[in-house]
């Protein structure tokens, strides 16, 4: 039986959509990308993502749309991972499933601290002009 599929694209291809509908997390194979954030005027870079990086995580918990866009930087291949797959190997291999689940989970939370930081660092700087 099959759980992932690995997909492939090409430098400058959009590879998740900010509004789009998630289904999947990547594992970055090989290759670059880059995370904008959507924004009217210009895209800020949120990140600059590796081989064994992995991005789309939040699609597996939360119905909502696609937070970001993510470009190939360069060529690129990448393991889809769904809600599926997770639900599968939760029942075939419940400790690979608890491990994967706790990685992801150790990742948000380093990225909200990180969002958390930058947004009191903002705070400060308001204050700190509005004197």
């Amino acid at each position: 039986m099959r759980l992932t599929d690995s997909v492939a694209f090409k430098k400058g291809d959009t590879i998740i959509q900010a509004g789009d509908e998630g289904h999947c997390l990547y594992l970055l194979l090989g290759g670059t990308a880059v995370v904008h954030a959507p924004a009217p005027d210009e895209k800020v870079e949120l990140a600059r993502l590796k081989v064994g990086d992995f991005f789309g995580e939040i699609s597996l918990v939360d119905d909502g749309p696609r937070s970001a866009d993510v470009l190939a930087l360069e060529d690129c291949e990448l393991l889809r991972v769904t809600r599926t797959t997770i639900g599968v190997l939760a029942g075939l291999q419940p400790a690979a499933a608890v491990q994967i689940l706790s990685s992801i989970g150790r990742e948000l939370v380093q990225r909200l601290r990180t969002s958390n930081q930058k947004y009191l660092d903002l705070l400060h700087r308001l204050a700190r002009q509005g004197r």
